[in-house]
């Protein structure tokens, strides 16, 4: 087995010797046993931290770096106009509590969230036209996350 001990952030797709496609629910832990794309028994032992996103990498003991990709998986697209109808569709359903991904596309902006039959009907009420489909589920990361996304923190409390 392959052990992976260290988050690398994200990488380019050539520095790394195989993939590992994770749904989000397994991007979340840590610790867990695994098959790469390529079929090689992988173990990730990794500290508490950030979810694992679409294109980081995973370094092993031995120095081989594996990259993440999110798996395809029953969503939800509620599409709205871009700006303010996008915005107001993400307080409410953040609201809620749950994780949800942003973005814009040929149909104008997005968000994004697992079936959720509560969620649906307010995205409806809201204005948004929701495809069901599979695609990868990336969520924002969140203030607090300790990811990428973060602004200066330099005043003492």
């Amino acid at each position: 087995m392959l052990t992976l001990i260290e988050r690398l952030g994200p990488i380019a797709a050539d520095r790394a010797t195989d993939t590992l496609t994770l749904p989000y629910e397994r991007r979340v832990l840590g610790r867990l046993k695994a098959m790469s794309d390529a079929g090689r028994e992988l173990g990730l032992f990794l500290e508490r931290g950030p979810v694992l996103r679409d294109g980081d990498g995973l370094r092993a003991g031995s120095g081989e770096v594996i990259r993440v990709r999110a798996a395809d998986e029953p969503v939800v697209t509620a599409w709205v106009d871009a700006g303010l109808p996008q915005a107001r569709l993400a307080y409410h359903l953040g609201n809620r509590h749950v994780q949800l991904a942003l973005g814009e596309g040929e149909r104008g902006g997005f968000v994004r969230f697992p079936p959720d039959h509560v969620l649906e009907a307010l995205a409806e009420r809201l204005g948004a036209r929701l495809e069901y489909h599979e695609a990868p589920f990336d969520p924002e990361p969140g203030a607090y996350d300790g990811g990428r996304h973060h602004h200066g923190h330099d005043h003492a409390h």
